[in-house]
């Protein structure tokens, strides 16, 4: 399913790092994340933050959509070790000097 979510890679993509933040609060469907993201990409975000080296599974939860038709809705969340993973990331990340714990910079 991923590459290799043994260790989370990091990222300073300020859209990752939204993503990243609402999937931290709570589960988030693929319109969402695409809002949070601030692009209409969210699946492709999500597929790079996988890459990266988390899991980040998307359940198929049914839902009604505006035509009142039951269809199955993407809803993205954080596994256990995706969340550890993230824990200490974000700890090594602001024990850094300077600028890199605010998220500024790089593309990542």
């Amino acid at each position: 399913m991923t590459a290799e979510p043994s260790k989370f890679r990091g990222t300073n993509n300020p859209r990752h790092l939204r993503v990243i933040h609402a999937l931290m609060v709570r589960p988030q469907t693929r319109e969402h994340v695409d809002g949070v993201a601030g692009a209409s990409n969210g699946p492709e975000l999500i597929a790079e933050l996988r890459r990266r080296g988390l899991e980040i599974p998307c359940d198929r939860v049914e839902c009604i959509d505006r035509d009142g038709k039951e269809v199955k809705r993407g809803v993205y969340f954080l596994t256990r070790s995706d969340r550890t993973h993230l824990s200490r990331w974000l700890s090594k990340r602001n024990a850094g000097a300077g600028g890199a714990a605010t998220g500024k910079g790089g593309k990542g």
